[in-house]
Parts: C-alpha cells; structure tokens; sequence
C-alpha cells in the first residue's frame, strides 16, 4: 500500500470513527451481546456431544436426556434472543447515526457560500446524502459485529478444544489465520473498487443534472444524439465497475469458505481415525474419548464462522471507507460559509440602504480583490459593472452576507453586517440571479415562500407588473406547475421574470440582481429591464451587477469596479 493510500485510508477511518461517535456505547453493546450470544455454542455443544456420547455407550448423562435436551434448549432460546436483540440494537444505532451525519451534512451544504462553488455538484452531494450514506448501515449492522466475534470466539474455542485435544487445536490454530491474511489482500482491491464505484455513480448523477440544465440548448443544437452516447458511455462505465466489485466479493467468498471447509475436514478426519485407534497421538493423556470427538467435530465449523461472517461482510467495510473517504475529501475542500446560522426570522430594522468601506475579497488563488467605498441611499438604483472577474457577483455575495469579507466593513441599514444579523438583513433582500433555483414544490410556493401570507390578487398584481403573467398561464398547470430546480419548462428570461415577480410579491426594499439581462434576446431583456425598474418605481434599493450598459444607462448611478468609481 503506498503512503498516499494508507494516508486516505486512515483519513476515511477516523471519519468513520467520528460518524459513529454518537452511538458508539449502542453500538459496543450490541457487538457484545452478539459474541455472548455466540459462546453460548459451547455449552449448548457440550450438551450435544454428552447427549450422543451416553446414548452410544447406553448410559444416561449427567443431567439424564431430557434434563440435557432441556438446557440445550433453554441455551438456544437464550442465543436467539441475545442475537435478536444485538441485531435491533445495531440497527437503530445505524438508523441514527446515518440520519445525524445526513442532516449535518445537509445543514453544512446549506450554508455553503455560493461565491466560492467547490468542486462537488448539488447533484453528487445529493447522491452522497440520499442514497451513500445508507452504504454505513451494512458496517454497522453486519461488519462491527462480526469484527467483535472474530476477535473472541476463536480464541474461546481454542482454549477449550487444546486441553482436549492438541492436534485439533493445532489445525484450528493453523488454517483460522489463513482468512484474515486473505481478506486483508482482497481489502485493498475491494475498497478500491468501492471507491471507484461511487465516484461512477456521482458522476453519473452530475452528468444528469448537467444534460438536464442545457436541455433545450442540446436540442437547439441537435446534440441530443450525442447526449444518449454520453449517457451510454457512463452506463457502461458504473456496470464495469460494479461488476468488478462484485467479482471480488464472489472470488473472495470462494477462496474463504474453501479455507474454512478444509480446516473443518482436518478436523473432522482426525477425530475419525482417532475414535477408531488409527492415530494414537494428538490428545493428551488419555485416547480421545466419543464425547470429547463430538465436541470437537461440534465446535469446528463453529471457530470458522465468524471469519466466514467477517469475510461476507468485508465489502460492507470497503464501501464505508469509500462513503467516509467521499465525505473527508468534500470537508476539506476550500469554501466559505454565508454569514448567519439561519435562525432569525424577523427583518432588519433601519433604512434601505449599504455603505462599505475598504472592502476585500481575496480569491481561492491568492488574488485580492479591492472594492471602492459605497453609499448606496435608500430608493436609489445602481448599476455595478466591470469586465468578467473584477468581482460584480463577489459584490454581491458580499453585500447580502453570503460570504464574509476578509477585510473591510458593510454597512447594512446602518447596522455593520455580521453573523449576528446577516439573517435579519436578507429577510429584507430579493435576489435575482443568472440561475434562478426553484425548489421541489409548485410555482405558487415558491413565488410566495418570503411572505408570510399567501394573497392570490397580490400575486397576480406581482405577476402583471414583471410581464410573467403570460408565462404562467402558458404553463400546463398554471401556478401549480413545479418546475424542477433549474427551472425546466420556462427560459432563462421568463424564469428571471418570475423572480422578479416574487421580490414584488415579498415588497423586498432591496434587490440585488446578477447579469438580469446576460444571455436573453432584446425584446426579452427588455421585459426584464422594465421589471426591475417596477421594483425601483415601488421605492425599492435597486443594486444591479451588469455587462448590459443600455440597462445600466437606465438606473441612476454607475460603479466601474475597474475604475473604482
């Protein structure tokens, strides 16, 4: 293993480790009942082997027949339920702590800057929360316990077969450590198989969502030919890898229980030829006696059993590495957080106004970014504008808390914007982007999702004076239609219309729109122009970042970034 992989290897490890910390008491119990349950073999063996040894010699044993058959019952009742409960114990620490690492990460992504956009799509992330994180629960459930059983029950039985029988224990002893050598061979390629694999079915999701966004570019362009060959490559891809971990799953399996069923053969050929006086050595003082031979072929196939159990669940182990390794690299990735923590609900108090001053922004790579100072009066329009780079978006992001500044001071309402009040300052803010995101609920819902009341006239009047009432009509359910997350079924502009249709709705006082007219034909930036002008005649603060100078003629200030005035 080189250091590269033994280094990801502990990372997505301690991962692991943290991911379980919070039921790790629930889960030790469960392994422990687990390995009680299993040593509970051995007297319920015991019981077995003494049964058939008074029967053949005409006796009757210690406890008489049905005193014995009465314990071996009473054991194996007493196994089933330790293991029965062991198994629900395990499952509901799983089932937790699964559902505390998908809501962290959920809540972690939430708050992600949308300045600084990792390499992680919405899609992958996704991916990883609905459906890689559920790829713990197989460890916990299968993998934890047969680990703990590993570690004890051979070593139980060991202790009890040597004093019976030496040459018994000395097979035991020989072909037991042939499985966990294996397994740990057939680790390395199983975990990077796992890993590959989840990387094929993130990607393929990114893929998705991609295709999905240019959807009506790919058919204005007639590339959907090319798409299905995209789509069919990736398939491909993810059932080659999948096939190969299964391949190493089904290769392992085989090679393992040929391992086990050999070390039981030797056992069960020694205590034969020994009971018929063919091999005089191997036990201690005395011949092997029937009962102990009994016990002996009893607790054989008992001994490989938990490394059986532990090599079918290896693969669980290897794909929770590769889920913890997902969620190590996705942590460290460089981002920033939006100011806030969600919580306040109510709006700002004071003037609709930003002022900054000495602003900064340094960029991932190193490169400062420096705004010029701003006083943006309540009411007043204005138009940021500068070549692609110079930090229009960044202004933005940075005026509505999205990310916090490395140096410098903003003034929101007159209050300097921090974490404290960031959430109370964007209650008062309508964003309009050159992505609008919708979310998975009607279009009413997300029309109306600022205000705190729903008013179908207002809504209508919202939607009147940003020219989208068309757009909803045209809709095959109108204001009940969903439209996916990227907006599928409207354009670009028309989704930038509804937008706008939604700041009115929530009478923002201040809206921050990114490139509104960027990419849209003339008559529909024109629409869009008309509406942001709606929101400026109702007395809103109007920021605008812009390539567009027709719009930017038409508002009352202009900032060049570039020439920081």
């Amino acid at each position: 293993m080189s250091e590269d992989d033994a280094s990801r290897k502990a990372v997505a490890e301690a991962r692991l480790a943290g991911l379980l910390a919070p039921v790790k008491g629930r889960l030790s119990a469960a392994s422990g009942l687990t390995v009680l349950a299993a040593l509970l073999w051995l007297p319920q063996a015991a019981c077995v082997a003494a049964l058939l040894a008074a029967l053949i010699a005409d006796e009757s044993p210690f406890l008489g027949p049905w005193g014995t058959s009465a314990v071996f019952v009473a054991l194996g009742v007493a196994r089933a339920g330790l293991s029965s409960y062991a198994a629900g114990l395990a499952f509901s620490a799983s089932d937790e702590a699964v559902s505390l690492e998908r809501n962290r990460l959920l809540a972690v992504q939430s708050r992600r800057s949308p300045v600084l956009a990792g390499r992680y799509s919405s899609a992958e992330i996704a991916t990883l929360a609905a459906d890689k994180l559920d790829l713990v629960a197989p460890y916990v459930t299968r993998y934890a316990p047969a680990m703990a059983r590993t570690k004890y029950v051979p070593l139980a039985i060991l202790a009890v077969a040597f004093p019976l029988s030496w040459a018994a224990g000395v097979i035991l002893m020989v072909a037991g450590p042939l499985i966990p050598v294996f397994m740990a061979l057939v680790g390395l390629a199983a975990r990077d198989a796992s890993e590959k694999q989840m990387q094929e079915i993130g990607g393929m999701n990114a893929l998705l969502l991609e295709r999905i966004r240019a959807l009506t570019d790919l058919r204005l362009l007639d590339a959907v030919g090319r798409t299905v060959t995209d789509f069919e490559a990736a398939a491909d891809r993810l059932r080659r890898q999948t096939m190969e971990v299964l391949r190493i799953a089904f290769l392992s399996s085989t090679v393992l229980e040929l391992f086990a069923a050999i070390g039981v053969a030797l056992v069960a050929v020694y205590v034969g030829f020994a009971l018929i006086g063919e091999i005089p050595f191997g036990a201690w003082a005395t011949p092997l006696t029937v009962g102990e031979g009994i016990f002996l072929l009893l607790l054989a196939p008992d001994f490989f059993q938990p490394l059986r159990d532990l090599a079918a669940a290896w693969h669980d182990k290897a794909s929770a590495l590769a889920v913890t390794g997902e969620l190590a690299d996705m942590e460290d990735e460089a981002a920033v957080d939006m100011l806030g923590d969600g919580t306040s609900r109510s709006a700002l108090a004071g003037p609709a106004s930003v002022a900054t001053r000495s602003l900064v922004w340094e960029t991932p790579a190193g490169r400062q970014i420096r705004f010029p100072d701003l006083e943006i009066r309540p009411g007043e329009t204005v138009a940021i504008t500068g070549r692609s780079g110079s930090g229009k978006t960044t202004l933005l992001a940075l005026l509505a808390g999205l990310a916090p500044a490395h140096q410098g001071v903003i003034e929101a309402a007159g209050h300097a914007l921090d974490g404290d009040n960031a959430d109370a300052w964007r209650a008062r803010l309508g964003w309009i982007g050159q992505m609008p995101h919708f979310s998975n609920e009607s279009l009413r819902a997300n029309l109306i999702m600022s205000a705190s009341d729903r008013d179908d006239a207002r809504l209508g009047r919202a939607l009147a004076h940003a020219s989208a009432d068309g757009i909803v009509k045209a809709l095959p359910r109108a204001l009940d239609t969903r439209l996916g997350e990227t907006g599928h079924g409207v354009s670009g502009g028309e989704a930038r219309r509804l937008m706008i249709a939604r700041a009115l709705y929530s009478n923002a006082d201040i809206v921050l729109a990114d490139e509104p007219t960027a990419d849209l034909d003339i008559a529909t930036a024109d629409a869009v122009t008309e509406g942001l002008l709606t929101l400026a005649a109702r007395g809103a603060t109007l920021i605008v970042a812009t390539h567009d100078m027709t719009l930017a003629e038409r508002l009352d200030r202009v900032i060049d970034l570039e020439a920081g005035t």
